[in-house]
């Protein structure tokens, strides 16, 4: 399956890497849902293939691929409270 570039990927997971929380857009991506640090992204951001997954939560608008993203791994309550606590990164979402 080719990207579509949806940018959900890189809104909705948690990446360690880049120490990004879960449901908060990563500060690489770029308006145009592409990744601005492409040639030297981090390699969970390398290895993430396009699959069935992107199919499942595809939606008109960035907002609306992430929420299903997240309610179908039922993470949106996690996400709602890092979002809340005003959680800027993976260390200081875990510390709550």
């Amino acid at each position: 399956m080719e990207c579509t570039r949806c940018g959900a990927c890189c809104v909705a997971p948690d990446i360690a890497a880049l120490d990004k929380p879960l449901g908060l857009r990563c500060p690489h991506l770029t308006a145009d849902n592409l990744c601005g640090v492409y040639d030297r992204r981090p390699q969970v951001c390398r290895d993430y293939q396009a699959d069935a997954l992107c199919q499942l939560i595809e939606a008109p608008t960035l907002e609306e691929r992430v929420r299903k993203y997240l309610a179908l791994f039922e993470l949106t309550a996690e996400a709602d409270a890092i979002r809340q606590d005003g959680c800027s990164s993976m260390r200081q979402a875990r510390r709550r």
